[in-house]
C-alpha cells in the first residue's frame, strides 16, 4: 500500500491505494493519530533521525560569558541617521559589560567582524571602547552605545574585547553574534 501523508493550511491530505484523494480538517491531535502511516513508507522514515538545523534566526540581542566577563548587547535600527536611497543603514548597538568574577579586569582593545547582507565581512580593532579602558571591579559594569553603518539593511556582528587581569594576564572574552535588521527588510 503507497500512502502520502501531506499538510496544507491546516489539512491533512493523503492518497490512498485506490488513488482517490481525502481531504480533512485537523489539528496536532488528529495528526498523531495517522502515526502508522509511517510504516508504509520505511525507506523515507527513520524513527531515529532527527530534522535539518531549523535555527531561529539571529536576534538583535546577544550574551555571552566568558572567565566571569559577561556581554549583552542590544542592537536596534536608527531610521533617523539611515539614508535606504542610498544604500546606507545605520544601527545602534547598546553593550554592557560586567565583571561577574574575583579579579579586577581592564578592557584593553575591541575586534568586531562585520557581516552585511551580501556576506561581505569587515573586521574593525581598535584601543578601548569609546575612548575608554574601563577597569571593572568585581561586580562593576561598563555600559557603552556606539553605531554600524551598512550598506545593505540586514547584517550582523560578533567580536572580542581583549581584557586584563590586575596581574598583567592578557585574554579575550567573546562577544556572541547578534542581528542588525532595518524595520521591514527580509533576508
Amino acid at each position: 500500500m503507497s500512502v502520502t501523508l501531506l499538510i496544507l493550511n491546516n489539512k491533512v491530505v493523503w492518497q490512498n491505494d485506490d488513488r482517490r484523494m481525502t481531504y480533512r480538517r485537523t489539528s496536532r491531535e488528529k495528526i498523531a493519530q495517522h502515526r502508522p502511516l509511517r510504516a508504509a513508507c520505511p525507506a523515507c522514515y527513520d524513527e531515529h533521525s532527527t530534522m535539518p538545523d531549523l535555527r531561529p534566526e539571529l536576534a538583535p540581542i546577544s550574551e555571552a560569558v566568558t572567565d566571569g566577563i559577561r556581554v549583552e548587547v542590544l542592537a536596534k535600527y536608527s531610521p533617523e541617521n539611515s539614508r535606504p536611497l542610498e544604500d546606507n543603514w545605520v544601527f545602534q548597538y547598546t553593550v554592557r559589560i560586567t565583571n561577574q568574577g574575583s579579579e579586577t579586569v581592564q578592557l584593553i582593545s575591541r575586534h568586531w567582524i562585520i557581516t552585511d547582507g551580501v556576506q561581505h565581512t569587515e573586521e574593525v580593532r581598535g584601543p578601548g571602547v569609546v575612548g575608554e579602558q574601563p577597569v571593572l571591579a568585581p561586580g562593576e559594569s561598563f555600559q557603552y552605545s556606539s553605531w554600524c553603518p551598512l550598506t545593505t539593511p540586514t547584517g550582523r556582528m560578533r567580536g572580542t574585547y581583549q581584557m586584563a587581569r590586575a596581574s598583567g594576564d592578557q585574554f579575550d572574552i567573546e562577544i556572541a553574534p547578534f542581528a542588525l535588521k532595518a524595520r521591514y527588510a527580509v533576508n
